[in-house]
């Protein structure tokens, strides 16, 4: 058994090597971000191949290869490819680029901030007039290192009320014309961008011939672009079909940092359906709601082209016209409200339903003597009253002199058989023989303690019976007895 000594030093030694350990963790992590930071001080941001380098991988040389064949018409097959769809070689093709297409994107936007921070020292002013990418970088080919701009020709660029803002602005900006060597740097890499552009052209001009072989019904509805779109970003037609269309609705869509600004306008959940047609031709009020309905009608065209339901595309025709047709109802008024006019009177009585079912009807539901005794009053007296809880009711004519009446008694009125229920509930009481005959234990002598024997009627004795008995007595009662006797 170890003493307490013992283990307070055991302890020690326990926190000793923990404490190490915490060290060399702690070590480790100290040299991985020197590392970082020293990986990060020799990027060459003077370059643009240190941040750009799309343009010389082999993917893109390869797909963009592929992509000009096809145009050219050197990769044409007009052979029907029979085996899924995710494997055929066209629609593989329209996947990587759709893929190539975003990382383009994003090439350009790095380039347009390497040209911006560049170009900041000679125009600094440019980068809050002109805000396209692309158009930067022309306007910045064209200038070049021009410092008077009424010398330079921006007509093929820019409209015209930007071109005299851009004019006006530059005779009054603080920027120095740049070195050479920047300024070879800032037009490689306008060069690089355009070249981006085009080819991102060429990109979409396939992918639009292509599109109706792939989504024929998809591109029909919302355009050969916005489905191509959709699929690059989906990952395929098969990934896109399985899609609900609440994620549809929002795929492409971009958060926006209104710092300072209003809210009310701003439009959320803008994806690329938002650049079909069906909802750039909505008003803005109900730009949501269609862009909800393009969202559902887009998942149901998927899965149509992923199964190869309809080729033809006129699934997607029809889709289409019944979403334009829904948005024109939804901007149709209100019907008027209609005033409704009265009848003309008449002044013939209204006919009265006659008949055995009315008579029951009033039968039931119709006055006791009691209750128009209690609704009757009489000349010059005044009626009895009394309380019930907060409510005073009165007694009408009941108790009062001139009635013609001693007493009134409410009495139950009896509902008459008719001779089909007559003859089925006297086989009920008394067998098949009828309702004429009698039970085998009934008698017609009676022992009475006044007269002794007497001649009773069997059959009134027991409707009398009957009468006294009420309807919540079970047979099991001092009334009831033996209906019928079945032979053993």
């Amino acid at each position: 058994m170890t003493t307490l000594a013992e283990s307070f030093l055991a302890d020690l030694d326990d926190l000793d090597d923990a404490s190490d350990r915490e060290q060399d963790e702690q070590q480790e992590e100290d040299g991985a971000d020197e590392m970082l930071v020293d990986d990060i001080d020799n990027l060459n941001y003077d370059s643009l191949e240190a941040v750009a380098h799309l343009r010389v991988s082999e993917r893109y040389r390869e797909i963009m290869q592929r992509v000009k064949d096809a145009l050219e018409g050197k990769e044409e097959n007009n052979r029907v490819w029979t085996g899924p769809s995710e494997e055929d070689p066209t629609y593989r093709l329209l996947v990587d680029c759709n893929q190539l297409a975003v990382d383009i994107d994003n090439e350009i936007g790095i380039i347009h901030n390497f040209m911006r921070d560049k170009y900041r020292l000679k125009f600094p002013e440019l980068e809050s007039l002109v805000h396209h990418p692309i158009d930067y970088a022309r306007v910045v080919q064209a200038i070049g290192n021009e410092m008077d701009l009424t010398m330079v020709n921006l007509d093929d660029v820019l409209p015209q009320a930007t071109i005299m803002v851009v004019s006006v602005t530059a005779s009054t900006t603080s920027g120095q014309p740049l070195s050479s060597d920047i300024l070879q740097k800032v037009l490689d890499a306008a060069s690089i961008a355009l070249q981006l552009d085009e080819d991102k052209s060429l990109i979409l001009q396939l992918v639009q011939q292509k599109m109706h072989k792939i989504a024929p019904n998809l591109s029909t509805a919302v355009g050969t672009e916005v489905a191509a779109r959709l699929m690059g970003v989906a990952g395929g037609l098969i990934n896109l079909s399985k899609m609900p269309a609440c994620n549809v609705q929002v795929l492409g869509a971009k958060r926006k940092t209104l710092a300072g600004f209003s809210t009310a306008t701003a439009q959320p959940h803008q994806g690329f359906i938002f650049n079909s047609d069906v909802i750039q031709q909505t008003p803005p009020g109900l730009k949501g709601k269609a862009s909800r309905m393009v969202g559902a009608k887009c998942t149901l065209l998927a899965r149509m082209d992923a199964y190869g339901q309809d080729p033809s595309g006129q699934a997607g025709e029809a889709m289409k016209a019944e979403m334009k047709k829904k948005v024109d109802k939804w901007q149709e008024p209100a019907p008027a409200k209609q005033h409704k006019v009265l009848p003309v009177p008449d002044m013939e009585p209204k006919k009265r339903r006659g008949g055995r079912r009315f008579r029951k009807m009033k039968e039931r539901y119709g006055l006791t003597d009691m209750r128009k005794a209690a609704n009757r009053m009489n000349f010059n007296q005044a009626e009895e009253e009394y309380i019930d809880g907060e409510d005073t009711i009165g007694l009408g004519t009941l108790g009062k002199e001139g009635s013609g009446r001693l007493r009134i008694q409410a009495q139950q009125q009896k509902q008459k058989l008719t001779a089909k229920s007559q003859k089925k509930f006297g086989k009920r009481l008394y067998g098949s023989t009828g309702g004429t005959a009698t039970s085998g234990l009934s008698s017609s002598l009676a022992f009475t303690p006044v007269q002794g024997i007497e001649l009773t009627n069997p059959l009134l004795q027991a409707q009398q019976e009957d009468a006294q008995r009420s309807g919540t007595e079970s047979y099991f009662s001092e009334y009831s007895g033996f209906r019928s006797i079945k032979g053993s």
